[in-house]
Formats: structure tokens, C-alpha cells, sequence
């Protein structure tokens, strides 16, 4: 199999694609890049979503993105669910569709959560397996992203982004670097973000996250509720550089504001690209987390270590 990242093309900068802003994307066709759908939103829906997701189809770029793969769990993989993906991707031809390294239920129940897995040798072999059966049944690479998290397990034998490239390598897939999510778990798990940043295999990424998050002080969630901030910019800059830039998605789920301010924020990334960088301000404290409609990223909200 060809490395997916030569496969990929380079949309640009793109915007995740939520229902309040369908009327005025419908309405004034603005000149995004490309949108990011999430796949349960469409995946057994009909009427107006699948309509109008048929119509933004016809006119941009479309990825999507997943939250129930759980490539993680113990459970058997959902191949019920896999049909669903794979039927709805026929239909709207996404450029590639990707998921999250975690696991989301088990027994045959979803928490709706994007749970971490233990980083062990046993752990990757079992994702592994798993990513291979799903590129067999979807018939194409598969991308995947790496989690905020605010758990960890003691049992863990190797940091996220060493289990994140053997992954990738053995399992012969894509990965989404969410820049957020390192700079989050970062702080969560207090590691580096560069060093994680630098040490995932560059030649694998096909796509870039970036989002707002909330500060809690003693941690940090993956909220998207708000703009990036400039810690955020600063890690972006930085992976731009070391993949020679991939497609980037900008996440707002939260108190989502109208489409033009939502675009203006992704477009930032060109002026952080070229911009001469000085060190950031302190993170600045962040709003409430609010809830948020539809289904996206799910949020987490303790901070501990998992036995």
C-alpha cells in the first residue's frame, strides 16, 4: 500500500461543517477550503442533514470524521457499523475518513467518551489487528487522531507518540495530528508537546486539528469553544514545518459563533505561518465549558491515574 500522506492531497485550510451554519453555506457558497463532517451526524440520518450534506458534497472538498469507532475497546469490532460508514462514505466520497486512538464502550455500550487506552505492547498489537480489519472492510487507508486525554494507566510501557508510530507503521495508516490535543494532554500529563510534535512520523500525517480549549488551572479540556491560543499557533507553526504542511481543520462545537467569524479564525493560520514568533503570553483563563448540540468531540472532565 502506497504511504497514505503521498496519497492525500492538500485541501488547505478547512472548517468543520455544523448544522447552524447550513443556511449560510447554502446561501452565500463562501470560499472555504474544504469541511469536515462528523460521520454519526449523517450516517442514518435523512431529510433536510443528508440533503443539504448532498448539496455541500457537490460544491466542496469533504472529509469524515469519526467518534464511535472505539478501535480500542475489547469488544468485537461493529461491523454493522463499519456497513453504515462505508454506505455513507459511497454516497458522499469523502476524500479520507478518519477516527480517534481510544476506545469508546464496552459490552456493547457507548459512553459517548473518547477513553485512553494503555500504551503497552499488548495494546498496540490488538489496535493493530483491529485498523487492519477496518482499511480490509472500508477498502481504503484510514486516518487516525490522537486524543486529548486526562487519564492515564501506570501499567503504560511507552509514551503516546512512540505507540502513535509503530502504529502507523505496522498497521499501514494515516494519522491526524490534532495540535490541540498534544497541547492539552501536555499540560494534563506534563510532557513536552514539542518533543511529541517532533516524534511522530511526519511522512504519516495527512491532516492537522486545531481548536480553542478550556483552562481549568489545575488541567485542561478539550472544549472547543473558543479561539486558538497562541501556545496552540506556536505548536502548529512548528508541525507545519516538520510535515511540509497537510490539510488543516479548524473544530469549534461549543457557543459556535457565525459562520464568517468561525472562517476568520482558521484563516489566522496563514498569518501564524509567516509570522516572526515571540514567546506566548501566559494561557489566558478561558470561559465556562457549555454544552454543546449534535454529536462531536466528546469532552472528558476529571484528571486522575488509572491503576
Amino acid at each position: 500500500m502506497i504511504p497514505p500522506r503521498l496519497g492525500h492531497p492538500h485541501l488547505g485550510l478547512g472548517i468543520g461543517l455544523r448544522t447552524v451554519h447550513f443556511g449560510h453555506i447554502l446561501e452565500h457558497r463562501p470560499a472555504v477550503d474544504w469541511f469536515e463532517i462528523i460521520s454519526e451526524n449523517f450516517m442514518d440520518s435523512q431529510g433536510r442533514p443528508r440533503h443539504v450534506l448532498r448539496q455541500i458534497a457537490e460544491r466542496y472538498p469533504l472529509v469524515m470524521h469519526g467518534v464511535s469507532l472505539s478501535i480500542g475497546s475489547v469488544d468485537p469490532l461493529d461491523m454493522e457499523y463499519l456497513r453504515r460508514l462505508k454506505a455513507l462514505a459511497s454516497e458522499i466520497k469523502p476524500l479520507w475518513i478518519s477516527d480517534h486512538v481510544c476506545w469508546t464502550g464496552v459490552a456493547g455500550r457507548n459512553t459517548h467518551d473518547l477513553l485512553p487506552i494503555p500504551l503497552t505492547e499488548e495494546s498496540l498489537r490488538h489496535v493493530v489487528e483491529r485498523i487492519r480489519i477496518v482499511q480490509d472492510v472500508l477498502e481504503r487507508p484510514f486516518v487516525f487522531e490522537n486524543p486529548s486525554t486526562y487519564v492515564g494507566f501506570t501499567g503504560s510501557t511507552m509514551p503516546e507518540w512512540e505507540f502513535l508510530t509503530r502504529m502507523a507503521r505496522d498497521a499501514d495508516c494515516g494519522l491526524l495530528l490534532d495540535v490541540n490535543n498534544v497541547y492539552v494532554s501536555s499540560v494534563n500529563h506534563d510532557f513536552d508537546p514539542e518533543e511529541f510534535i517532533r516524534s511522530v512520523p511526519h511522512e504519516r500525517v495527512v491532516q492537522f486539528h486545531i481548536a480553542g480549549h478550556t483552562n481549568r488551572h489545575t488541567h485542561l479540556i478539550d472544549t472547543h469553544d473558543s479561539p486558538v491560543i497562541d501556545p496552540v499557533w506556536k505548536l502548529y507553526r512548528l508541525a507545519h514545518e516538520l510535515t511540509g504542511g497537510v490539510s488543516t481543520l479548524l473544530e469549534w462545537d461549543a457557543k459556535i459563533p457565525p459562520f464568517p467569524e468561525v472562517h476568520a479564525e482558521v484563516l489566522k493560520a496563514r498569518r501564524h505561518l509567516a509570522a516572526d514568533w515571540t514567546d506566548p503570553d501566559p494561557e489566558p483563563m478561558e470561559p465556562e465549558s457549555p454544552g454543546g448540540s449534535g454529536v462531536s468531540c466528546p469532552l472528558h472532565h476529571i484528571v486522575a491515574e488509572v491503576l
